[in-house]
């Protein structure tokens, strides 16, 4: 069983939420831009807690609750479309798979 929460595993999971971040920062829905911008800070703020969490608080657990959490909404906002992303390794979001579409899209 694993069940450590080691140095290296935070540094991956913070290095890939980072890269996600930068990756939806710049494919917004430009028909959706508002809800698209809440779903990203929501990632942004938990991002940045996970910092708080493991600098300020020495807590790694915590801070890998908030990275996931983070990954979540970016992860989510993929899903619905909000983040018009097409990277696999970085979301979850397949080329073959519909995608969900918004009551507002025509």
């Amino acid at each position: 069983m694993n069940n450590t929460i080691t140095s290296e595993k935070l540094e991956k999971y913070f290095s890939i939420t980072k890269l996600a971040l930068e990756k939806a920062k710049k494919a917004f829905d430009p028909k959706r831009k508002d809800q698209a911008q809440e779903f990203y800070m929501m990632a942004y703020c938990y991002f940045h807690d996970a910092h708080y969490f493991l600098d300020s608080r020495k807590d790694a657990v915590l801070a890998f609750a908030a990275l996931n959490y983070a990954h979540g909404w970016l992860d989510a906002g993929a899903r619905c479309g909000l983040f018009l992303v097409r990277d696999s390794m970085l979301f979850t979001v397949d080329d073959g798979l519909p995608r969900l579409k918004s009551s507002t899209t025509k």
